[in-house]
């Protein structure tokens, strides 16, 4: 998003006191964001033996929290926090959008991007991501990002995608991410992005033996609104097509316009979902065939069960799907108000009411989440998207429309990664990305106990030790190899401490 005029002001004024300050090795635009952050004096860590409900809200909602969140959300309280998020255009963000503005290739429009090499544009896409998901004070909107990016997924590695999906990021999901799922369907469906992924701009008319190309058609069906088992045939996918036909990519001076061809559209008649839309209504078609999509019974169900699985757990309670999916139809289907019933549930709320609410975190969220924990400065850059590339979560990078999948399963293997990657972050192993472990426990001086391993775990995990982690992480400090230090400024045994709370099984999960 770019900065406001009143942003902007508040950037001059503090590239001024950045540069008188003029002794840091920092990249400029890092200096002026921690100036502008709101940092605390102390922070209180968590004491009981269970998650507490800020924090476990916070882990819901967004990638966990940076110090000082935790007593915010003590403060104003659950109701206020969610009310906060939910009306996110209100949040002052102008710290997370200095530092993630600075990339020149997230602004350009669909034809001045191929100004630009594919490895830049596609490093600083994932930068802007990267930086967003740790940055943000709009926690739970990037969340909602991420889930449609998902929803929609475009993989960067087919055809001119490595530079439409930056385009798609910015008009598409993000301007939609909490509006009207309508609006969202209709600009992912016109994205040329989309268009090149699916192949839409390839389908036309059939003539002879070739049929409409029926690849986005199928998947607008099975994946983006009604889902598997949402009641439509191969015959309702054949018709889809056919309203499709026509759009495609404009290829000449003005390289990514979006376009219709009538002379390569079916105009007759199409019968879709039991709906028969007529004759002769061209480019028209789209929308009443979105129309038609989007008011289908199986759509609002099939929305409000990812949400739940979202945010909830797994095995969400039918009765609250079928809440979310009356909220969504109630509003004429729009996100927010969906959003706002399954975080006002108990299945939300308590994790008593839901049993399966713990879920793994994927690589994407664990990094996030704890390069939040230690309030890293960091670039964003590649070394972090290596990292992620081992735990096979680099975003935007997977081949199947499906997009990366939330169960836990294809997501164990990466443990491993998980561990070594809190080792190098908690000892300042990674280029472009430090971690001042010292200035972090000083924040909690005043409430620090005689055990520092286990002040790491309370501030990392949201909860004191259990004594069997306790014994867990005492046997593992006792081991030298584990505990090489990299130089750091600080106590040498907090790298360790906080490399270990990462890397416990409790902060895999949210």
């Amino acid at each position: 998003m770019p900065l406001d005029r009143r942003q902007l002001v508040t950037l001059g004024a503090a590239a001024g006191t950045a540069l008188a300050s003029g002794c840091s090795d920092a990249p400029a635009w890092n200096l002026l964001a921690r100036r502008l952050e709101s940092r605390p004096a102390d922070v209180r860590l968590p004491r009981g033996d269970a998650v507490e409900p800020a924090a476990r809200l916070l882990n819901r909602l967004g990638c966990g929290w940076r110090p000082g969140e935790l007593d915010e959300v003590r403060a104003k309280g659950i109701d206020a926090h969610i009310e906060e998020q939910l009306a996110y255009e209100a949040i002052d963000d102008a710290p997370c959008s200095i530092r993630a503005a600075r990339f020149e290739t997230i602004e350009s429009s669909p034809g001045d991007i191929f100004e630009y090499r594919k490895q830049v544009v596609e490093r600083e896409l994932f930068q802007h991501t990267m930086l967003r998901a740790v940055y943000s004070r709009r926690q739970l909107y990037e969340t909602m990002v991420r889930f449609w990016t998902d929803h929609f997924n475009i993989s960067l590695g087919k055809g001119d995608c490595a530079w439409f999906k930056t385009v798609d990021d910015r008009a598409v999901i993000r301007p939609h991410a909490m509006g009207n799922f309508g609006d969202l369907l209709r600009a992912s469906a016109l994205s040329p992005a989309m268009l090149v992924y699916l192949d839409g701009k390839d389908n036309q008319e059939a003539s002879g033996a070739d049929g409409p190309n029926e690849n986005y058609a199928r998947e607008l069906l099975e994946l983006h609104a009604l889902g598997v088992h949402g009641g439509y045939t191969q015959r309702d996918v054949m018709e889809a097509a056919r309203c499709l036909t026509g759009w495609t990519i404009d290829a000449s001076w003005f390289r990514g316009r979006v376009a219709f061809r009538g002379d390569r559209h079916d105009g007759g008649e199409k019968r879709v979902l039991g709906q028969v839309i007529p004759a002769g209504l061209g480019d028209a078609d789209l929308d009443r065939l979105l129309d038609i999509v989007i008011r289908h019974p199986a759509t609002p169900r099939y929305i409000a069960a990812k949400l739940c699985r979202k945010f909830v757990g797994d095995a969400p309670p039918p009765e609250l799907i079928e809440r979310a999916a009356e909220s969504f139809r109630a509003s004429d289907y729009a996100i927010r108000p969906m959003v706002r019933t399954i975080l006002a549930s108990d299945a939300f709320r308590d994790p008593r009411a839901s049993p399966s609410h713990q879920r793994l975190k994927r690589p994407f969220r664990f990094v996030a989440s704890a390069l939040r924990a230690l309030d890293a400065d960091t670039d964003g850059g590649d070394r972090l998207r290596e990292w992620l590339q081992r735990m096979g979560h680099a975003p935007f990078n997977y081949p199947t429309p499906d997009g990366y999948p939330d169960e836990p399963g294809p997501w164990l293997g990466s443990l491993l990664w998980r561990w070594n990657f809190a080792i190098e972050l908690a000892s300042n192993g990674i280029p472009g990305t430090r971690v001042d472990l010292a200035g972090v426990a000083r924040l909690w001086r005043a409430d620090a106990s005689s055990d520092p391993s286990g002040d790491w775990a309370a501030h990392v995990l949201g909860r004191r030790m259990a004594p069997d982690e306790a014994e867990a992480m005492r046997l593992l400090a006792a081991n030298p190899s584990q505990s090489a230090d990299r130089g750091a400024t600080h106590d040498h045994d907090a790298p360790l401490a906080a490399a270990l709370a990462l890397a416990s099984p409790a902060f895999q999960k949210y």
